[in-house]
């Protein structure tokens, strides 16, 4: 079985692969140090929205709904307003229809490579970006905090994902993140979106305003929603820009997407830190969606709830916050 891991491209840009038996990974460093694609070779399966050749152009302008973009702070920031410890800081308003600032900073950076190698049984790379006074984002959001995140590729284990964010300054930072993590549906050559089901450890629905804010109240789910939390539903039965509760089950808090015809289960494990999910299909678009989990409540320095509930924190300085997640079929 072939492990191992090496610098080259990706349809022109610098990238890690990383490879172990059947499996291959690559990953963007320059580009928001972006996993852009996790398959397996064996059976043709394309586990992620990539972009291909004719596309690059586009992602690099816009790195948002391939592969799996780190956005920090997440998702949408009333009239780009981050109040913050007794200040509020201004983000640039970067969705017109909304006027709101949309997924922050880091996704569009450029990361650094610090390893990557291969052992017996895995191959592994880690990145890293570290934000002072001489990073464009610090003129926003003047933090100083270094991110890192290391993928491991392994035949038996998937694609595992460590995160972990440090506070290098001198006073509270928040520590608000998600990933914008785009799966494909169909992954498998041969097949349909028809064949597709898709579960997720999804809670209540909060309600959005015609900005797509939350508002602080939670709407009743609908059945084809009943059915995303239960049994399992077709990813494309509605419109979905929808931001849910994560409420684990068995305690793991995921996403499992079911091909039918191939009888394949892509499971994607993310750590009960991420206390929210948004989930968007591209307006009911079939091929693609995203099950994002998300630390944090949209807007959540703005929302008069209970910090713990909306997964609002900071970390003091010197401190660390960690995460793991997992991509894998059973």
């Amino acid at each position: 079985m072939s492990i191992t891991a090496f610098e080259g491209q990706y349809e022109g840009e610098a990238a890690v692969w990383l490879k172990a038996g059947r499996y291959e990974a690559a990953i963007l460093p320059g580009i928001g140090g972006n996993l852009i694609c996790f398959r397996d070779t064996e059976n043709g399966y394309r586990f992620l929205h990539e972009p291909g050749a004719a596309e690059m152009e586009a992602f690099k302008a816009s790195p948002g709904i391939h592969g799996i973009p780190v956005l920090f702070p997440p998702n949408r920031y009333e009239d780009g307003e981050f109040p913050w410890n007794g200040q509020t800081y201004k983000f640039p308003v970067n969705e017109a229809a909304t006027g709101n600032h949309l997924h922050g900073f880091l996704h569009t950076a450029a990361w650094e490579v610090e390893e990557f190698g291969s052992g017996k049984s895995e191959s592994f790379v880690t990145v890293a970006i570290k934000v002072d006074e001489t990073h464009p984002s610090y003129q926003y959001l003047p933090f100083k905090y270094t991110v890192k995140l290391r993928y491991t590729l392994g035949e038996a284990t998937g694609l595992s994902q460590q995160l972990l964010v440090h506070n290098d300054g001198g006073e509270l930072m928040p520590c608000l993140l998600a990933f914008h993590t785009a799966i494909n549906a169909p992954f498998a050559p041969d097949s349909s979106p028809q064949d597709y089901r898709v579960k997720a450890t999804i809670g209540e629905r909060w309600e959005l305003s015609e900005r797509m804010l939350p508002t602080g109240a939670f709407q009743e789910l609908t059945a084809d929603e009943i059915a995303l939390r239960d049994e399992g539903v077709n990813p494309f039965f509605a419109p979905m820009d929808n931001h849910y509760t994560a409420v684990p089950q068995n305690g793991r808090n995921r996403m499992e997407l079911t091909d039918s015809k191939s009888g394949v289960t892509l499971v994607y494990d993310v750590g009960t830190s991420y206390k929210q999910w948004m989930i968007w299909n591209n307006g009911a678009t079939e091929g693609f969606f995203c099950p994002e989990p998300q630390i944090n409540l949209v807007n959540a320095p703005k929302v008069d709830l209970p910090a713990d509930e909306i997964g609002l924190f900071g970390l003091k300085p010197g401190e660390f916050w960690e995460e793991t997640s997992r991509l894998y079929v059973k």
